[in-house]
């Protein structure tokens, strides 16, 4: 059972093993069945007969886990059939604001609930950052692009349910560098350079989670350590080491020389000796025979000396060329003079700047400790695209609800009584509206919560932990540059192909194409610190940056005029200001978790009994409010889930809470 079951049934929590196993029994068999066919509600009536004996047995246990998945949108979510019809009179009132995935998602789950809901969107449309562009044939998706793989991942039912084409993107992606010459064409960067780098690269990154998880180095003088940081000090390092490979090799070189300088000088010496033993031994022998034994013996040293230095001499003639030998060796194979090389160097930044795109921001401004704290919770599979464009998501779930467009949301009051809203009419210049509601639930972008001064003002303002928290978290900037041709003159064959920049502070400006569409349109990236650099250049400038590097892959006359071209600038958005969260250093997961718990009008003193009536009243959803899925649709979509069954049951009550038993009426 998971920590949610657990404290929604204490019951069976404290029951014998074998009532768990039939509640997970249960729990499973209704999922299976939901899966098998979401396009229909799944109610308890229709499922209770699917369910197997003797599992079918407890009525009551069935509906209670029935209601408990329904409530906190692991069945019944999303675009499908009702079987039943929504509740005719309703209770409670929720204004939701922001009309993007999680606002519609939970959004369209209070309405199912019996609840009244009314969605402030501040925008001319739904979707927020899942924006597609369309005209004539062309498609393509201006904000979120991406299903990362359908393994676990709510929207494998979203895709059910609406008509998502979606398209496995080819992971093969050819890398193209300048290679410097006159004619100014890009050449291909070759497979094993390509490989070697990206090796490279994985190393690096080990080493930084090494420093950071095995070393703890994860503050320099008070201050917390980026991933930035963190990759150039290995890279220092690393070029360090080179630098004293370099040094210990040339020392190595010197040595030997010292000792062939050394062998030299004994070998004239031996050469001298040899000569004057030569002259004695020809001198002893030249005494006419018969010698006497004093004369015998002489001529016998000196030929043994003689012997002895000659062995010697050999012997050190042989060590002499053996040291040549090996300082030839040395002379011939010197250790690299850097690291990386300049070229290496390029290939490795456009590694940088992929990352940064992952993540939206530079990775100078990255937590070196816990910027990959959701990495375990990724979905299994291939990562997809939706070809008919992602926006086809928000239009289908914003059918049905009461949704207020060019409405913007400048200031949200609560209070023990309840809320109020007020609103500015973006499109006209018309007075302020006030809604009001019983909650309200704020799916602004942390983009726009974190802007100074506000953009929308609390009243009483929010508490001190959930803005250090609101601080203290990342929000980073993704740019695309979309360019809609007549013709396709690309390899049709690949859905990536990357740019490689020639210095590090441009490394993430127009360095990934992506072809996606059946149309002719590639999709530029603009990553890292280029993002925020390019907001302030024309859209001329960016459009013919972009066909410059297109033209140097491509060559010139291969490249048309596009017929449609697209900037975004998500950065200067006021309704985004920005892209997605990251975990910036000095934040933390945790940080997702408090964005996520509601406030309530008078703060929560922890420890202290609980003041009556001071029910949360302000509810948060959003990407930025869910720690294991940040910086995705599917986060979204779960935040806006998750939210939809807090308020849900905190208003109209649990419905799957363990039945009361009525006590024996006393006879009179």
């Amino acid at each position: 059972m998971t920590s949610q079951e657990a404290a929604c049934f204490p019951d069976i929590v404290q029951s014998p093993p074998q009532t768990q196993k039939l509640f997970l029994y249960i729990r499973n068999r209704l999922l299976q069945l939901w899966y098998e066919n979401p396009k229909v509600q799944l109610t308890f009536e229709n499922a209770l007969p699917l369910i197997e004996a003797p599992y079918n047995s407890d009525g009551p246990l069935v509906m209670r886990v029935h209601t408990y998945l329904e409530r906190h949108g692991y069945v019944n979510f999303g675009i499908y059939k009702r079987l039943k019809p929504l509740p005719a009179k309703k209770f409670g009132k929720v204004l939701v604001i922001g009309a993007g995935i999680s606002g519609l998602a939970a959004a369209r789950q209070l309405q199912t609930f019996g609840m009244d809901v009314t969605v402030l969107e501040s925008r001319d449309r739904v979707g927020g950052r899942v924006a597609t562009f369309r005209k004539g044939s062309y498609v393509a998706d201006l904000g979120a692009m991406v299903v990362t793989g359908l393994g676990g991942n709510p929207l494998t039912i979203i895709s059910k349910q609406v008509n998502m084409e979606l398209h496995k993107i080819k992971q093969k992606c050819p890398l193209y560098e300048s290679n410097g010459n006159t004619s100014g064409l890009s050449v291909l960067v070759p497979k094993e350079k390509d490989e070697m780098v990206e090796r490279e690269f994985n190393r690096l990154l080990e080493a930084t989670s090494f420093l950071s998880h095995q070393m703890d180095f994860n503050y320099m003088q008070t201050k917390p350590v980026s991933l930035g940081q963190a990759l150039e000090l290995v890279i220092k390092l690393q070029e360090k080491q080179v630098k004293e490979q370099k040094c210990r090799h040339v020392r190595k070189i010197i040595e030997m020389q010292e000792d062939m300088k050394s062998f030299q000088n004994k070998l004239i010496g031996l050469k001298d000796s040899i000569l004057m033993l030569q002259k004695q031994y020809k001198e002893a022998n030249e005494v006419k025979t018969p010698r006497d034994v004093t004369s015998e013996f002489v001529v016998k040293a000196k030929q043994r000396d003689l012997q002895q230095a000659v062995k010697d001499y050999e012997e050190l003639k042989d060590k002499l060329k053996d040291l040549e030998g090996k300082v030839t060796e040395l002379e011939n194979n010197p250790p690299s003079d850097v690291y990386l090389s300049s070229r290496d160097r390029q290939i490795l930044d456009w590694h940088f700047a992929n990352l940064e795109f992952a993540n939206a921001t530079p990775l100078s401004t990255l937590s070196l400790k816990h910027w990959d704290q959701d990495d375990d919770f990724e979905f299994s599979g291939h990562h997809l695209t939706v070809r008919n464009g992602y926006s086809c998501v928000p239009v289908a779930l914003s059918e049905g609800l009461d949704i207020k467009l060019y409405t913007a949301v400048r200031q949200i009051r609560y209070s023990h009584s309840g809320v109020e809203v007020v609103t500015a009419n973006t499109k006209s210049q018309g007075g302020n509206y006030t809604y009001k509601a019983d909650a309200v639930l704020v799916t602004l972008p942390l983009g726009v919560l974190k802007q100074s001064p506000p953009a929308v003002t609390f009243v009483p303002p929010l508490p001190d932990w959930k803005m250090a928290a609101i601080q203290r978290l990342g929000f980073g900037n993704l740019n695309k540059v979309v360019l809609c041709f007549d013709r396709i003159f690309w390899d049709q064959t690949v859905n990536l192909f990357g740019h490689v920049g020639s210095t590090t502070a441009s490394r993430g400006e127009l360095f990934l194409f992506w072809n996606l569409y059946r149309a002719p349109v590639l999709i530029a990236l603009v990553a890292g610190e280029a993002a925020q650099i390019m907001e302030n250049v024309s859209d001329d400038v960016i459009v013919g940056r972009t066909l410059a590097v297109l033209k140097g892959i491509f060559g010139n006359n291969a490249v048309p005029q596009p017929k449609e071209t697209v900037v975004t600038r998500w950065r200067a958005d006021p309704w985004s200001r920005g892209s997605y969260s990251y975990v910036a250093a000095g934040s933390s997961g945790n940080d997702y978790d408090l964005l996520a718990i509601p406030v309530t009008p008078a703060p929560v003193v922890p420890g202290a009994m609980p003041q009556p009536n001071n029910l949360p009243r302000v509810f948060f959803a959003g990407e930025h409010t869910i720690r294991n899925y940040p910086a995705t649709v599917h986060g979204a979509l779960l935040s806006g889930l998750r939210e939809a069954g807090r308020i849900a049951d905190q208003f109209l009550g649990p419905p799957y809470a363990v039945p009361r038993q009525t006590p024996p009426v006393a006879h009179q």
